[in-house]
């Protein structure tokens, strides 16, 4: 029975052409292996679920970024070409000739500044009180007496100051002392000397007054001291307290000079000098020059003499 079936087997014609029985055999076994259990189908589905659920979170997107800025600068700076060499100038210096090394010089200490003095500011100069142009009109004699200076003819004078114009009249009487016998003055012609008292008989007085009060004696006589200047009238020298106590505009020196001038002035008309004008410019000024109306270009000057005796005289005028 078998041997019948398998022999009828055998003679069927077929159209298809029967299989390699190696080949078909192999790609069973291939297909059979590959062939995915129901345990493996469903551990790769979980895994699929697992990543659709999880996806791509900020924290993994910024780490993607970073790492990829990392790595392009790292190609960036691999792949960039060295930097060109400088260029040289364009002008060729000229090669020095070599020179004898010197010695390095030793570092000093930075030199220690200066020490300044700060500057004392100067004070401001004002302008001297004048005093009062009107005084009360009465004099007060300087009690004092002294002994004669100079040779010849010795004229005794007083010195008298109006009362309430500021001025001390011993001091003014001291001042008065020292003009009259400085080696300068008119004693320097030996002919003439001068004695201060307080009392008894005297040749003439020397009155410092306001400028009103010189201006009514002055005026007295027909002088015009327009209560700025001095004057000689009588037994009389009148000296303006506002010429005392501030000079002159013209003369430049100090004040004592000034009132040396006004006494050597005055007291060289009573003694018989009458005015005299600037020699030449740059010259002294005579003391009878009338210094406060201008020097003439000359320059200012006090005294009668210099001290080796030479008198200082210029050209006579009215």
């Amino acid at each position: 029975m078998p041997a019948a079936r398998s022999a009828r087997r055998r003679a069927t014609p077929t159209s298809r052409k029967a299989p390699n029985a190696r080949t078909t055999q192999g790609d069973r076994e291939n297909a059979q292996r590959n062939r995915p259990t129901p345990a493996r189908r469903n551990a790769q589905s979980g895994r699929r679920r697992r990543r659709q659920r999880r996806g791509i979170g900020p924290g993994m997107l910024a780490a993607i970024v970073a790492t990829v800025l990392v790595l392009g600068t790292a190609a960036f700076m691999l792949n960039r070409p060295s930097d060109p060499p400088a260029a040289a100038p364009t002008t060729q210096a000229r090669i020095a000739p070599p020179t004898e090394a010197t010695p390095a010089a030793t570092p000093s200490a930075p030199p220690a500044p200066a020490p300044a003095a700060t500057p004392t500011p100067e004070p401001t100069a004002t302008a001297p009180d004048p005093g009062p142009t009107k005084g009360a009109g009465t004099f007060t004699t300087a009690p004092a007496d002294a002994k004669p200076v100079g040779r010849g003819n010795i004229r005794r004078y007083r010195v008298e100051v109006e009362d309430g114009i500021g001025i001390d009249a011993p001091s003014a009487a001291a001042q008065i002392h020292g003009i009259l016998g400085d080696r300068r003055g008119w004693t320097n012609d030996r002919k003439n000397g001068f004695q201060l008292v307080a009392g008894g008989s005297y040749d003439f007085t020397v009155k410092i007054a306001s400028p009103a009060t010189v201006d009514k004696i002055c005026g007295a006589s027909g002088l015009d001291t327009h209560g700025e200047v001095n004057c000689n009238v009588g037994n009389q020298v009148l000296v303006n307290s506002k010429r005392w106590n501030t000079g002159s505009p013209q003369f430049s020196g100090p004040i004592e000079e000034y009132r040396a001038l006004i006494v050597n002035h005055e007291v060289g008309h009573r003694i018989g000098h009458g005015h005299e004008t600037c020699p030449g410019p740059g010259k002294p000024a005579p003391a009878m020059m009338q210094q406060i109306y201008g020097l003439k270009g000359c320059t200012p000057n006090a005294w009668p003499y210099t001290a080796d005796g030479t008198y200082l005289s210029g050209p006579s005028v009215p």
